[in-house]
C-alpha cells in the first residue's frame, strides 16, 4: 500500500505522516471549492443562452449553499463511522456526476437538482468539518496552524482557479469549464485513494505532538444512532449562549464572503463594465491573500484570545466592504479592495474552531461546528439569493454590500460578547451563556 511504505520511508526521515494527510485534504478541499466558487463565472452565460434571470440562477446557488453547511454535521457522523478516505471518494464522485450532467441541461429544474441537489450534497461531505476532523484527528501541537492551512484551501480554491475557468467560458464555453472542474476532481480521487488514512493508529501512529498511539474508537454504530448523533448533539449545545453568538457571527461570515463575493463579484464588475478575466484575476488575488492571512490567523489563534481576534476581523471585514463602493471598479482600484479583503476572507474560521473546541471539547467539537458552519452557509444562501433578487429587482447589487458592511460591524460586537471559557468541569449545558 502507498501510503504504509511512504510512512516508513518519512518515518526514517522524522516526519510524521500527518503531514501527508494535510496535503491530500488540502487539495480536496481547494478542488472542491473551486467546484463551488465555478457558478459565479457562469450566471452570465447561463442568463446569455438560455434567457433565465439572475434571481433563477442564484436560488439553484443558494440551495447548493444551503446543503453545503446542512450536511457539515452528518458528514463528521459519516467520517467518524465509514472513515474520512470512503467519505471523500464518495463526495467527490457525486460532484463529478452533477457536472457531467448539467453539460446538457436546458431548465431551471434542472440547474436546481444538477448544480444546487447533487453539487450541494457532494461539496458538504467536504466542507469546513473535514479541516476539523483531520486537525483534531491527528495532531495535538500546531493544530491552529493546520486548521489555518486548511481554511485557507477552500477559500482559495474557490478563488485562484476562477481566472482560468473564466478564460475556458470566454474562449471554449462554460461547458468546457465544467469539464475542467470535472477532470480536477478525477485526479483529486485518486490522490486520495493512495494517501488518505483515516486515524494515525491505522498506521502504528501517535498523534502528532504525542507519544502513546491512540487506539481507533469503536465506530460500529447503528443508523439510526448514526443519523441522531448531531441532533443529539445540537440539543445539548443550543441550551448555551456561546454556540448561538457563534452560529450567528458565522451566519454574518457566510453572508459577507462565499454567498455575496464569491458568488456575485464577477457580475458585480460586469455591470461596471469590467471583463470576466479581469474580474476573476482580482478574486484570485483574494484567494493568495486569504492563503497568507488565513494561515496567519491560525498562527494567532494559538496565541492570543480568539474573540478579540474575531471582533477585528469581522470589523476590518466590513469597513471593506463598505469601501467598495467607492473603489471605482477599476483593476487598480479593485487590487486595494481584493488584498485588504483577501487576508480576511477566511481568517475567521481558526479562532471560530479554537472556540468551539475550548468551549465544547474535542469530542464534539467536529459535530457542533458542524452546525456553526451550517449557520455560515444559511448566510451564504441568504446572500446568494438575496443579491440576486437585488439585482434583479432594482438593477445594482449595491445595497446588499452596504448591507453586508453593516452586519459583519454587528458580529464584531457579538464576537466580544462571548464569555470567557469555562471553569474545568463545567459541562456544556451549564457552560457561561455569554
Amino acid at each position: 500500500m502507498v501510503s504504509t511504505a511512504l510512512a516508513a520511508s518519512l518515518g526514517r526521515r522524522n516526519v510524521h505522516y500527518g503531514w501527508v494527510v494535510v496535503g491530500a485534504t488540502f487539495l480536496t478541499m481547494l478542488v472542491t471549492a473551486a467546484a463551488m466558487g465555478a457558478p459565479g463565472v457562469l450566471i452570465v452565460p447561463l442568463e446569455k443562452e438560455f434567457g433565465w434571470s439572475t434571481s433563477e440562477i442564484s436560488a439553484a446557488l443558494a440551495l447548493r449553499l444551503v446543503l453545503f453547511g446542512l450536511l457539515g454535521p452528518f458528514a463528521a457522523a459519516f467520517m467518524n463511522r465509514f472513515g474520512v478516505k470512503r467519505v471523500i471518494v464518495s463526495a467527490l464522485a457525486l460532484i463529478v456526476v452533477g457536472f457531467v450532467l448539467s453539460l446538457g441541461m436546458t431548465q431551471v429544474w434542472q440547474l436546481m437538482v444538477l448544480w444546487g441537489l447533487v453539487v450541494g450534497v457532494g461539496t458538504g461531505m467536504t466542507a469546513m468539518v473535514l479541516a476539523a476532523t483531520v486537525a483534531t484527528r491527528w495532531f495535538t501541537k500546531r493544530r491552529g496552524v493546520v486548521i489555518g492551512l486548511l481554511s485557507a484551501s477552500s477559500a482559495t480554491g474557490q478563488l485562484l482557479f476562477l481566472p482560468t475557468m473564466a478564460q475556458l467560458t470566454t474562449d471554449y464555453g462554460w461547458r468546457t469549464a465544467m469539464l475542467f472542474v470535472a477532470g480536477m476532481l478525477v485526479l483529486t480521487a485518486l490522490v486520495v485513494l493512495a494517501l488518505m488514512r483515516d486515524r494515525p493508529a491505522d498506521l502504528n501512529l501517535p498523534l502528532y505532538g504525542e507519544t502513546h498511539i491512540t487506539p481507533a474508537p469503536n465506530t460500529g454504530v447503528g443508523l439510526v444512532s448514526l443519523m441522531m448523533a448531531p441532533i443529539n448533539v445540537l440539543k445539548e449545545v443550543s441550551r448555551t449562549g456561546t454556540f448561538w453568538i457563534l452560529f450567528a457571527t458565522f451566519f454574518i461570515c457566510g453572508l459577507s464572503t462565499n454567498g455575496l463575493v464569491q458568488t456575485h463579484f464577477i457580475t458585480l464588475c460586469a455591470d461596471y463594465g469590467m471583463a470576466a478575466v479581469a474580474a476573476a484575476s482580482v478574486l484570485a488575488l483574494m484567494g493568495v491573500c486569504d492563503l497568507a492571512g488565513t494561515i496567519g490567523s491560525g498562527w494567532l489563534s494559538d496565541r492570543f484570545d480568539s474573540r478579540w481576534l474575531l471582533f477585528w476581523y469581522y470589523g476590518l471585514r466590513g469597513l471593506s466592504l463598505l469601501y467598495l463602493p467607492f473603489s471605482t471598479f477599476t483593476f487598480y482600484g479593485l487590487s486595494l479592495f481584493g488584498v485588504f479583503y483577501g487576508l480576511d476572507w477566511l481568517a475567521t474560521v481558526p479562532p471560530t474552531v479554537k472556540l468551539t473546541a475550548d468551549r465544547f471539547g474535542p469530542e464534539k467539537a467536529g459535530m457542533v461546528f458542524g452546525w456553526i458552519f451550517a449557520g455560515h452557509q444559511m448566510g451564504a444562501a441568504t446572500a446568494a439569493f438575496g443579491a440576486g433578487l437585488t439585482r434583479t429587482e432594482l438593477s445594482t447589487y449595491l445595497p446588499a454590500f452596504f448591507a453586508a458592511g453593516a452586519m459583519c460591524i454587528v458580529a464584531a460586537l457579538l464576537a466580544i460578547s462571548i464569555g470567557r471559557k469555562p471553569a474545568a468541569g463545567v459541562s456544556v449545558a451549564t457552560a457561561a451563556t455569554a
